[in-house]
């Protein structure tokens, strides 16, 4: 039933029953379009009703007239839109009207920063323990985490796959998962920050460059007890790796280290696995749909005499169409890369920079502290 004041229409006008039908894109029928709400605006006054679970919504008492009609929602991964401006509404529409609606994927999820490079420690040995990945909301509102896929591209010396050349996946040495067993709420401007080993690598290392990361939402868990773990931190999951004795996230000093997240409601432990291109023998990588990714940043080595090499490019162009690197070529730095602040709004919430291009989004830092920007 419409609520609110209806127009003054000469009493000869009846008020009738309306049906719209929410169409889906090819490609995306299994996505839920039950419980959305429908505007119609006339006259400075909107109307509401709420789809049912075949994406059919019905408004009553409708006066005729021309409406605009909307509807909009997101989910974890997709912005779903779609309008209909000046639409007559009369005694003549019997059948439902169609309304399309569009499919745009959701950047509100973004990998932020990530500390791959590690450093020395205080006597001057390799210190690797306290990598992470900072995964950020983008948006204006809370999201939900659980479930989120983060994968690692795979990192071998001659590329398994160059983009596109067998189809449009991307090939992921491992892959982990936020555990979906209860809601992982990050607030807007919030961080999801993701390590190898949740301690105080300041008391550890002594040194400039590590952080104290006590405060890790969940750590990668070495079942091998080489690396020390944090029994108060929760662990993520893991779903994937190609090597047997690592269960901490491979993240490769010095890079390649390009990495994705996802969302998907398929059983992921269950998808495809492959050798390299042309082999028969060796590391077994994890498909993964490249229509599925929410957000990817490329890493690249940084190479002593020729610089990143733009040929060992995991990702597609539509992923990253570019790429971020540290200084140092063989790693141990202290360097970060983290995005670019693109604003600051109103209420102080930072909205990071997102061009789909890792050379203008990411810059490096070697002072930049965890949860900053």
């Amino acid at each position: 039933m419409l609520t609110g004041c209806c127009m003054d229409f000469d009493n000869a006008t009846q008020p009738i029953t309306v049906k719209m039908q929410v169409v889906l894109p090819e490609g995306y029928e299994t996505l839920d379009v039950s419980d959305k709400e429908v505007t119609m605006t006339v006259g400075g006054k909107s109307y509401t009703a709420t789809t049912d679970a075949d994406g059919m919504v019905t408004f009553t008492d409708v006066v005729p007239d021309n409406y605009d009609i909307s509807i909009a929602w997101e989910t974890l991964e997709y912005i779903v839109s779609g309008s209909l401006n000046g639409q007559l509404l009369a005694v003549s529409n019997v059948e439902p009207i169609v309304l399309n609606v569009n499919i745009q994927k959701n950047a509100t999820w973004l990998i932020g920063k990530v500390y791959y490079e590690g450093s020395k420690d205080s006597n001057n040995k390799n210190y690797m323990a306290g990598k992470y990945i900072e995964i950020y909301n983008n948006s204006s509102k809370p999201l939900d985490a659980a479930g989120l896929y983060i994968a690692l591209m795979e990192t071998e010396s001659t590329i398994a796959y160059t983009p596109g050349q067998v189809e449009e996946v991307v090939y992921a040495k491992q892959v982990f998962r936020v555990p979906a067993s209860e809601p992982v709420i990050v607030q807007p401007g919030g961080t999801l920050l993701l390590v190898n080993s949740a301690i105080d690598h300041t008391q550890t290392a002594l040194n400039a460059y590590e952080r104290n990361l006590l405060d890790a939402d969940f750590e990668a868990k070495d079942n091998q007890g080489r690396t020390t773990n944090n029994p108060a931190t929760p662990a993520l999951d893991l779903i994937y790796s190609c090597y047997s004795t690592i269960s901490q996230m491979n993240i490769m000093q010095g890079g390649p280290t390009s990495m994705v997240i996802f969302t998907t409601d398929e059983d992921v432990s269950q998808w495809e696995r492959v050798y390299a291109y042309g082999k028969t023998k060796g590391n077994m990588f994890m498909k993964i749909p490249a229509d599925i990714i929410v957000d990817g940043i490329e890493i690249l080595k940084n190479r002593a005499q020729t610089g990143p090499d733009i040929n060992t490019k995991r990702l597609f162009d539509y992923i990253d169409a570019g790429y971020t690197y540290c200084s140092s070529t063989s790693g141990y730095s202290g360097e970060v890369v983290y995005r670019k602040t693109s604003s600051v709004t109103d209420d102080g919430r930072i909205v990071l920079q997102d061009t789909n291009n890792s050379l203008n989004d990411f810059v490096t830092s070697t002072t930049i502290k965890p949860r900053e920007y």
